[in-house]
């Protein structure tokens, strides 16, 4: 009988990925997709048989060429194994733009016969047009057979009224604050098609004594831009539960974090956690990592450790987004813990 072996690693990884999404998939590797990383137009991935070592596959879907609807700012690719298929919801500019808007994104899938490409669109236009910018499609298959689709309505041309606004104007901050918002939808099992109306799941808080209010709105009551951010979902189910982790603040900024909050069903309402933010900045406590936010999660492969798949930043790393992965879990009492922001040694088993 083998000994068990352990791995260990150190925070941030080696690439240099923003919005990073991990799949393991039914090969038994994981694969890690994300914003950057040298890819043009599109999107690259890395394999890894352990979570540490990464080895770069290459650039798996090209973008803007002539059959694509896609023309420009690729961001945030999820895939999803599916009947022997491989699905990549993303985000980018929808080449129909008559208004000429500075904002056009729009989420589009993408297949491919393996994890490693080539991602091929389903369709020459994105998925739903909902009349406004959208971002960060995150998908949750539930044991029913119905699947959702999670996103981010984008801050642009939508000023909103809150305490936190009035406030930012009575200071000569700003004189409006955008938001955006996190909606779901349900969506067809074949990826082509949602179904019915969108709902709105989550927004910043409106009111300053909301216990949230705080932690979301760093970036507008420091100074730093006029904008509130609800955005980068990740959804997952745990003991009959749906738990929606999210993150705020401007995502080039120190200020982004990570809160979550919990659901009976997939479509809400939903409660923000108590104890959120759950992943933020450590500088204050002498540590060396800002930014911290768009996560995922993915399992051990015996399914027993949750981890935090994340991008931040450090003095070292400059405005580069690079990857982090830090253990989570969730208390018997139901509250989501990440054991993060780590630069010290981790360990894998």
């Amino acid at each position: 009988m083998k000994d068990k072996v352990t791995l260990t690693y150190s925070n941030p990884l080696s690439v240099q990925f923003g919005d990073p999404y991990i799949l393991l998939a039914s090969d038994g590797r994981y694969y890690m997709y994300g914003t950057g990383a040298g890819a043009v137009d599109g999107f690259c991935v890395y394999s890894s048989d352990d979570l540490i070592s990464w080895k770069s596959e290459g650039q798996v879907y090209h973008g803007n060429t002539p059959q694509s609807w896609a023309v420009a700012n690729f961001w945030a690719p999820e895939v999803y194994e599916k009947d022997g298929k491989f699905y990549m919801f993303f985000s980018a500019d929808w080449r129909y733009n008559p208004t000429n808007e500075e904002e056009n994104f729009r989420i589009g899938v993408a297949v491919a016969d393996k994890p490693t490409g080539p991602f091929v669109e389903l369709r020459d236009k994105p998925l739903f047009d909902p009349g406004y910018p959208v971002i960060d499609g995150n998908i949750l298959q539930d044991e029913n057979g119905k699947c959702f689709l999670y996103y981010s309505r984008c801050c642009y041309k939508h000023p909103v009224e809150s305490e936190i606004a009035e406030e930012a104007k009575r200071k000569g901050l700003f004189s409006e604050v955008e938001e955006s918002w996190i909606y779901g939808v349900e969506i067809s099992p074949d990826f082509t098609q949602v179904i019915g109306e969108p709902v709105l799941l989550l927004r910043p808080p409106v009111s300053l004594t909301d216990k949230q209010s705080e932690w979301e709105s760093r970036s507008v009551t420091s100074g730093e831009v006029n904008r509130r951010w609800t955005e980068g979902s990740f959804i997952f189910k745990h003991n009959g539960l749906y738990y929606m982790m999210y993150s705020a603040n401007f995502f080039g900024g120190e200020n982004y974090a990570v809160g979550y909050a919990v659901s009976e069903s997939p479509l809400g309402p939903f409660k923000k956690a108590d104890n959120n933010p759950v992943l933020e900045k450590n500088t204050a406590k002498g540590g060396i990592v800002t930014g911290t936010g768009h996560n995922s999660i993915t399992w051990s492969k015996d399914r027993k450790q949750m981890y935090c798949v994340y991008h931040g930043r450090t003095q070292k790393t400059g405005e580069e987004r690079v990857v982090f992965i830090d253990k989570m879990h969730i208390t018997p009492e139901g509250v989501l813990v990440v054991d993060g922001p780590t630069t010290d040694i981790q360990t894998i088993e």
